[in-house]
């Protein structure tokens, strides 16, 4: 072993909707060698082949070893981190038995509704309390949930469930791939809501919510602790990427919690943003607590005792990749990058409203959708490109007043983690658009490898808690241009009416049967 202490590596996993990152990162969290390539959903974006996923990451990190940019012999920890509300039914020995159904499969929906809907915020008023009461959350009518996911089994595949003998996050299922244990934490089975987390020293799914969900307990892994060991690496599956058998394997993070961790942000009220595929701004809190009409809450942390603040704009980076192959499929997104940079702030007046896909946080409207706004003839590909990412941003200043309103104070400063961060233009908008003084980390890209490599040193002991936020670098700062603060109070008071003015609209076009 050539390296020491804290130089020593972990293998850590990203699992984004687009296909693994892979990457060899110190405990102190300084990524060594890092893969990653774009791939398409397996099936759609319903659905993954949670198999693919295994084979690229085993294929990835044995690269990582064979050619020589890491020696196997100093990898002493594995993490893994990526999406969650997604569902993976597995065997005894953990292989998948089925596709993934991903957080946007809805096939369940109609059980959801049946169990759970009702008229105050679409929820059946005892539930709704019952539920809030005890984890916090309540999975939702519209289906788009684990408990929907194993409803949907357990009414239409029921040969599937015969095959499982656990249901797993994707997190959890890549967890046991590499320990052969089937575990889950209480902050990776967050979007299922069942577990009682007036208590996080409570490790057991809550008795009376299973009863409420209809669910069959018995395809639930058991609960662990957040961030502890879960056990090593397989031997056969370390002989075949080529670490050390003695590597300890902790438990799965959802992308949220990892990026708390990623972004140095640990303690309570230190804020990160994070711009990827979707978009989110959390912060530790101290307390359970649920805001059901802003669609945020206080769920499990990492394992400290604290809670995390947890909200979901659902579209973020996916309306700019929407936007270049529908607009600009000839550009690059350093291209689309430029153009954005090249427009006046504001647009020239064009608006982008981001529901692609509907939204989650700050209001739950899954059946509204987005558009440009406010077009005249002189509107180009560059304020089209600089509309997207301001519509972002708005639509970002909307949630940040309410996280600001949940946490009763201001969040600033604010450090940025994920892929849509990379762009100087699109943080300097958010600055300015939020008014908030911005911290990009160093390679926000990579942040889920980085949190990987930060949560087994925490769990192995070599770096403290109170060390995190210090040994993750900031590698630029944006400060809020004052004389674009009245253009944006302007544009985001016009981007609200425009949902208020279409949310009719919304509601009549987009039904069940043609919402996705």
């Amino acid at each position: 072993m050539s390296r020491t202490g804290r130089d020593r590596l972990v293998l850590a996993v990203d699992l984004g909707s687009g296909g693994p990152k892979v990457g060899y990162v110190t405990l102190a969290g300084e990524p060594v060698w890092t893969w990653y390539e774009r791939g398409d959903a397996v099936g759609g974006a319903e659905t993954q082949d949670a198999g693919a996923w295994w084979r690229t990451i085993v294929s990835a990190a044995r690269l990582g070893t064979a050619e020589g940019h890491v020696d196997g012999a100093d990898v002493v920890g594995v993490a893994v981190t990526g999406q969650w509300a997604s569902t993976v039914p597995v065997d005894a020995a953990g292989v998948p038995v089925a596709e993934c159904l991903m957080w946007s499969d809805t096939r369940g929906a109609a059980y959801s509704r049946e169990r759970f809907g009702g008229p105050v915020s679409g929820y059946a008023p005892t539930v709704l309390a019952t539920w809030l009461r005890r984890s916090g959350g309540v999975p939702s009518p519209g289906g788009a949930d684990p408990v929907a996911h194993l409803l949907h089994l357990q009414h239409d595949r029921p040969e599937v469930l015969e095959q499982a003998r656990w249901c797993l996050e994707p997190v959890d299922y890549l967890t046991m791939r590499f320990t052969g244990r089937a575990t889950a934490t209480a902050m990776s089975m967050t979007a299922a809501w069942l577990t009682d987390n007036r208590d996080l020293d409570t490790l057991a799914y809550d008795p009376v919510l299973l009863r409420i969900a209809g669910v069959d307990p018995a395809r639930l892994p058991p609960l662990v602790r957040g961030g502890s060991v879960v056990g090593t690496v397989l031997p056969d599956v370390a002989a075949e990427i080529g670490i050390s058998a003695d590597a300890q394997v902790v438990t799965g993070a959802p992308d949220l919690h990892n990026a708390v961790i990623a972004s140095g942000c640990v303690d309570l009220h230190q804020t990160h943003l994070s711009l990827g595929t979707s978009a989110w701004i959390s912060c530790p809190v101290p307390s359970k607590k649920t805001d059901v009409f802003r669609q945020l809450a206080a769920v499990p942390g990492i394992g400290d005792g604290h809670y995390v603040l947890a909200d979901n704009q659902d579209n973020a980076g996916r309306c700019l990749e929407w936007f270049r192959a529908s607009f600009a499929p000839d550009l690059e997104y350093d291209d689309l990058a430029a153009l954005a940079a090249s427009a006046p702030p504001g647009a020239g007046g064009v608006f982008f409203t981001p529901w692609l896909s509907g939204e989650r946080s700050p209001v739950d409207a899954r059946w509204a959708r987005g558009g440009f706004h406010n077009l005249s003839l002189a509107a180009d590909r560059a304020a089209l490109a600089r509309a997207v990412m301001e519509g972002v941003a708005l639509n970002l200043r909307w949630l940040l007043e309410a996280a600001e309103h949940f946490t009763g104070r201001r969040m600033d400063p604010i450090r940025l983690v994920g892929g849509g961060a990379t762009m100087d233009v699109w943080c300097q908008i958010l600055a300015d658009t939020l008014d908030r003084t911005l911290e990009r980390v160093e390679q926000p890209w990579m942040g889920g490898l980085r949190g990987g490599g930060l949560t087994v040193g925490l769990a192995l002991g070599e770096i403290a808690r109170d060390e995190v936020h210090g040994l993750v670098p900031v590698e630029r700062v944006f400060t809020p241009d004052p004389g674009l603060r009245s253009t944006y109070d302007a544009m985001s008071v016009e981007f609200r009416k425009l949902f208020k003015g279409q949310r009719g609209m919304f509601r009549r076009l987009n039904t069940d049967e043609t919402a996705p």
